[in-house]
């Protein structure tokens, strides 16, 4: 069986941790159809271009998207985030980022794994706002945060169904509900209403500032964590940062009924200042792609690339022998 895979290398480093990723895909076995498009910063600064209505028509036919890293330092702060990244979550209806994290055994650490499960098409982002008076002394800019029950609620039931599957079926909401009191409410309240349904998952709640302090201190007491758009982007890079950097972490923007193709991408960003110097590691993007293998139902191809990636002799080397490591063992 063969999957058609939308392949977006982008800017920077994108183009070569995705080609060690696809390399890494193909030595486990799986047939991908590739279709390969050229976006991100070097290209509209090429010709103007941040993604054509052609292009969201072309990728409903296919299975998932592959991305490796937009932007660029000559392009204006947010343009091709909100013009390309937040444009396919809103129209492709990727509600659903998805980071899983591995915290590696140590001496005051047994090692643990963990979720977070970030709303990703409402909150601060849906880009509710404007200006007042730009550019005077007496200027006025406004950011609002869209909350829908819908919106909630289905993030909410992936995530009981995400620790309903898990060993230890417990559920931790995220939130900041002694201050955002109206956002906070709705959010508690569908949570409760829930986890009703779900009577075999033990629950609990953290503010969001709380929740940074453990996630450093005691990460051992998440399983699965469920919160909103802005927290989520905050405590997800933390996340990376306490199991092995940024450099490592992965993540799956997925659309659960498959009415559109989900996307799967490292989230290390395009690190202009190591391009070709075979610095970039391309475990994030590896284990990326072993997301979207689980996603197109290839669990076994999967689970021999997450074991080949943890094993700390495949972590040596340049971008293209970590790759070539990786292939290796699956």
């Amino acid at each position: 069986m063969s999957h058609k895979v939308g392949v977006i290398g982008g800017d920077g480093i994108g183009p070569e941790v995705i080609k060690e990723g696809l390399k890494v895909i193909e030595a486990a076995g799986v047939n991908l159809e590739i279709h390969d498009y050229d976006l991100g910063g070097e290209r509209y600064l090429r010709d103007g271009v941040v993604l054509p209505d052609s292009v969201l028509d072309e990728w409903r036919a296919l299975d998932v998207l592959y991305l490796g890293a937009v932007g660029t330092p000559d392009v204006p702060p947010g343009l091709i985030e909100r013009g390309l990244l937040l444009k396919m979550r809103f129209d492709l209806d990727l509600y659903i980022n998805l980071r899983p994290f591995v915290v590696a055994k140590s001496e005051n650490n047994e090692g643990h794994d963990f979720m977070v499960i970030r709303e990703n098409t409402e909150g601060a982002y849906a880009g509710e706002g404007g200006f007042l008076r730009k550019g005077t002394p007496h200027e006025v800019a406004t950011q609002g945060s869209v909350n829908t029950r819908h919106g909630v609620e289905r993030c909410i039931r992936y995530a009981f169904e995400l620790a309903n599957s898990r060993e230890k079926k417990h559920l931790t909401l995220v939130h900041k509900t002694n201050v955002l009191t109206f956002a906070g409410d709705l959010w508690g309240r569908t949570f409760q209403a829930v986890a009703e349904e779900y009577p075999s998952v033990e629950t609990s709640y953290n503010h969001v500032d709380a929740a940074c302090i453990y996630f450093v201190e005691n990460p051992q007491r998440y399983d699965v964590i469920v919160t909103d758009n802005l927290f989520g982007d905050i405590l997800t890079d933390l996340g990376g940062a306490i199991s092995g950097g940024i450099g490592l972490a992965s993540s799956a923007n997925l659309n659960p009924e498959r009415t559109s193709p989900s996307m799967f991408e490292p989230v290390h960003g395009s690190a202009p200042d190591i391009v070709g110097t075979g610095k970039a590691n391309p475990t994030a993007a590896i284990l990326s792609g072993a997301l979207m293998l689980d996603f197109l139902m290839e669990d076994e191809a999967a689970r021999r690339i997450e074991r080949a990636c943890a094993d700390p002799k495949t972590q040596n080397g340049s971008t293209s022998e970590i790759g070539d490591a990786i292939a290796a063992q699956v």
